[in-house]
């Protein structure tokens, strides 16, 4: 498995198949809105979530973007990771 990057989302692969996605389209050129989070029903359950969460708070904070969190699952998952919440996310 693997993570793809691209300019407002970032997909996870196994073997070619889109198995996990988070989608954050721009607000304006320094904001983002985290608005999706899916994890396909094969893959729930292993910690695939939390994964491409961190793989996206990770990504934002590189791209020096703020954040806001529209996608529920997101918004519940930044209030447990603290650490990984950082000053971006609004």
């Amino acid at each position: 498995m693997e993570f793809v990057h691209e300019e407002n989302r970032i997909v996870l692969l196994n073997e070619g198949k889109v198995v996990a996605e988070v989608t954050f389209p721009s607000i304006d050129e320094h904001t983002v809105d985290i608005n999706r989070t899916f994890v396909d029903e094969s893959m729930r359950g292993k910690g695939i979530a939390g994964k491409i969460m961190e793989e996206t708070a990770r990504e934002l904070r590189e791209r020096n973007k703020k954040v806001v969190l529209s996608c529920p699952y997101a918004a519940r998952w930044f209030e447990k990771h603290e650490k990984l919440r950082g000053d971006n996310i609004k």
